[in-house]
C-alpha cells in the first residue's frame, strides 16, 4: 500500500481511513463483470414518477434503512443497510418506491424518504489495489493516501475523468480516478 512519496501523515490516513470501513454492510460479492455494470455510461430514460433520470445515483439518507423485495411494506426485508450515505443508484420507480441496486449488485425496492440526491461514491469494491487520492487531477501528482477499496467518500465535482472528493470523518480532500468510484458513472461530469 505504501508507494513512492507517501509520507507518514499518509500512512496514518490510510490506516484511519481503513479502520472506518467497519460501518458498512457486507454485501453478496459479485462477479467484476456486473460490477463495472454499475459504473459504465448509462443509456437514461425519464422516470415517470419523478420526471428524472434513470438510472441516477443517489445516496442513503438514513443509518438504519430497510431494501424490500417489493415496492411495499408489505414485501418482506431484503438487506438492512447500517451505514447512510451509501451511493445507491435508481434504477426503477413505482409510486414513492424506488427500485435500487448497491455497489456489489444487490437490487431491492426503498422507500422514497430514504434517500437523499446527495452525491457520494465508494472506492470500487472490484478494484485489488487500493486507489490513490491525489494532490492534482493525474497519475503524474503527488498521492495524499490509498484508499482501500469501499471506502466512503463525498463527491464534489467530476470532470469525467478525476472527481474531487472528501474522505467522511477526516480532514483529507483530494483527486481520484473517476473510474475507481462506484456513485459516479464513467466520463459523467457534474458540479
Amino acid at each position: 500500500m505504501i508507494g513512492l512519496g507517501t509520507s507518514r501523515r499518509s500512512l496514518e490516513y490510510i490506516l484511519s481511513v481503513a479502520i472506518g470501513l467497519s460501518a458498512l454492510p457486507t454485501a453478496i460479492a459479485i462477479p467484476a463483470t456486473a460490477a463495472a455494470t454499475a459504473t459504465s455510461a448509462p443509456t437514461s430514460r425519464l422516470g415517470h414518477e419523478t420526471g428524472l433520470p434513470i438510472p441516477r445515483f443517489v445516496s442513503l439518507k438514513s443509518s438504519n434503512a430497510r431494501m424490500r423485495i417489493g415496492p411495499s411494506t408489505d414485501y418482506g426485508t431484503k438487506f438492512v443497510y447500517k451505514a447512510a450515505r451509501l451511493p445507491l443508484e435508481i434504477i426503477e420507480e413505482y409510486d414513492n418506491w424506488r427500485q435500487v441496486r448497491d455497489c456489489d449488485g444487490v437490487t431491492g425496492w426503498m422507500h422514497r424518504s430514504l434517500l437523499s440526491s446527495r452525491r457520494t461514491a465508494i472506492v470500487g469494491p472490484w478494484l485489488r489495489e487500493p486507489a490513490a487520492i491525489n494532490a492534482q487531477p493525474g497519475t503524474r501528482s503527488d498521492a495524499l493516501a490509498l484508499l482501500s477499496p469501499r471506502v466512503l467518500l463525498g463527491i464534489k465535482r467530476c470532470d469525467g475523468k478525476w472527481c474531487t472528493v472528501q474522505v467522511f470523518g477526516h480532514d483529507l480532500t483530494g483527486f481520484v480516478a473517476q473510474q475507481a468510484l462506484c456513485g459516479v458513472y464513467a466520463n459523467e461530469a457534474m458540479d
